[in-house]
């Protein structure tokens, strides 16, 4: 396994080996070790990232932003409303701009049908590594940060454990499939038992379905489909309830996703509460990227006891893509 990632880009898991995933994990857990002994590790003094949001956000701006000033370098904040992209400005002049400027492009733009399309051609005209903050696709630095903190819980014994990825219902809005997506292709890969389980009408994309298959497969693992969610609560390690919009509605106007949010009213019984939890076993933990919708998505009974671990999930956030960042804006000259 080669040991240099300078200039290579991150945009989805699946499109990483196991052992350079692996190599990350374990920078991370050094440099986390790092953080807590609060002994400065700036890998990428006087460097510079262009952090590039089309929505909100709160974990993954300030992990990124915080990690790069712990890292000795500097991230800049940016909205097409401060760019030129909000008078159309395309994807190659931005890339190749920006990429005169600093030592990292990061994007986020999950509009279905266009984020992943517009990650890929800012990483095409790039001269710089290209990280994908989320997309409509994947949310490969969450998938990542999950993983690491799975390893962490079960001491890095995961062949053979159940993890279930679940649609949950929140009246919020209709959210992107990027963070099922990923888990599904990443934790299969990891000797994870995978359980997907979601009403009917909430199936994620054929395509990331196959290729879960596929990986669960060569993995020896197993891969299976549920409409129940008490039924794939059983025996459960890992359970991930959150929501997701209906494939159908997610490439409509507004209207269209509103008739999803109207029939994800049928489903408010897909909550995450303590009679759930009873089905898994003893260990199992609660996960989640947040925000979470209280009260819907998941109890606060759950979410605040003892099985949940989503603020160790939001830390190793940092952590993971602190190092993606020094593997692939340093390494070696």
């Amino acid at each position: 396994m080669h040991s240099l990632f300078r200039g290579k880009h991150f945009i989805a898991d699946q499109e990483w080996t196991k052992e350079e995933l692996e190599t990350v994990l374990s920078a991370a857990a050094y440099l986390k070790r790092e953080f807590a002994l609060n002994i400065p590790h700036r890998l990428l003094r006087d460097k510079t990232l262009f952090m590039i949001f089309f929505e909100q956000s709160t974990r993954t701006r300030n992990s990124f932003e915080a990690g790069m000033t712990q890292l000795g370098g500097h991230a800049h904040d940016l909205t097409p409303e401060k760019m030129q992209i909000s008078h159309g400005e395309s994807a190659l002049d931005t890339a190749k701009v920006l990429s005169r400027y600093g030592h990292g492009i990061a994007v986020r733009n999950c509009f279905f049908e266009i984020g992943n399309k517009y990650i890929r051609e800012v990483a095409k005209y790039s001269q710089v590594p290209v990280f994908n903050m989320q997309c409509d696709l994947y949310h490969p630095c969450q998938a990542l940060g999950d993983l690491m903190t799975i390893k962490e819980k079960f001491d890095g014994e995961l062949r053979g454990r159940k993890f279930v990825i679940s649609w949950a219902y929140a009246p919020s809005y209709s959210k992107p499939m990027s963070v099922p997506q990923s888990l599904i292709l990443l934790m299969s890969r990891f000797k994870m038992d995978i359980t997907l389980a979601y009403p009917p009408e909430f199936y994620l994309m054929p395509k990331i379905i196959e290729q879960a298959k596929i990986n669960a497969k060569e993995n020896g693992v197993k891969f299976e489909i549920v409409n129940d969610m008490e039924e794939a609560f059983r025996g459960a390690s890992i359970v991930y309830p959150k929501s997701w919009g209906g494939l159908q509605y997610l490439k409509d106007n507004n209207l269209k996703q509103e008739e999803s949010m109207e029939i994800s009213k049928k489903y408010i019984d897909w909550i995450c509460d303590e009679k759930k939890m009873n089905l898994t076993n003893k260990d199992s933990i609660y996960m989640h990227c947040l925000p979470a919708d209280r009260g819907t998505e998941v109890s606060n009974e759950v979410i605040d006891g003892p099985h949940s671990v989503v603020f160790d999930q939001a830390e190793n956030r940092l952590h993971i893509q602190k190092a993606l960042m020094a593997l692939c804006m340093g390494g070696r000259p």
